[in-house]
């Protein structure tokens, strides 16, 4: 593969991601039949974290000399871990089905899931979408990007799983906190 279909790769790779995480935002938003306004802007700052995390990524590969290998093999595997983790958090988000909302909500009917991944994991979504920043930071070829990526990402995602975790308990109760007792917010068996 020449440098120039790699590149011609990335850019399809990043705009399939940045696609389909939009079109979550406009599909997945709650109803008025949902209770609302829970999120205490946690969406908002994620976007916000997002936009200057990755600005930055890109701005310190082009400008330092930090890089992590041979430009291909390394841009190909970032490229597969983005791509890994889109796919990932659609299992995810399938697997909660219509309980599935891109803001912090409970909706009408809404049942508290702990089978498939969710059994091991209570965010696998945003361990998904992780794994989608990681691979941006390798992508880039930059020892700077990953952290400049990945860090400000996992803190404002961490922010909204403490939102999201406190909403459930006030609606579920012992269900939910023995759920956190048997299972990990991110990666399984450590965190």
């Amino acid at each position: 593969m020449t440098t120039n279909n790699l590149n011609y790769v990335s850019l399809l790779v990043y705009m399939y991601w940045m696609i389909t995480e939009v079109s979550l935002v406009i599909k997945l938003r709650s109803k008025d039949t949902d209770k609302r306004d829970m999120d205490k802007n946690s969406m908002r700052m994620i976007w916000i974290t997002l936009s200057i995390a990755i600005a930055a990524g890109f701005y310190l590969a082009s400008t330092t000399s930090f890089r992590i290998g041979d430009f291909k093999p390394v841009r190909i595997t970032g490229l597969f871990l983005i791509v890994l983790g889109v796919q990932l958090r659609f299992m995810a988000i399938s697997r909660l089905g219509k309980m599935f909302t891109v803001d912090v909500t409970i909706r009408k009917d809404h049942a508290l899931n702990t089978s498939g991944m969710y059994k091991y994991l209570r965010h696998p979504s945003y361990s998904a979408s992780l794994i989608s920043f990681l691979g941006l930071g390798v992508a880039l070829n930059n020892w700077l990007s990953i952290p400049v990526i990945f860090v400000p990402v996992l803190i404002s995602f961490i922010y909204r799983m403490n939102v999201e975790e406190k909403l459930l308990q006030e609606q579920f109760g012992d269900e939910y906190r023995n759920y956190m007792k048997r299972s990990h917010r991110l990666l399984p068996f450590v965190y």
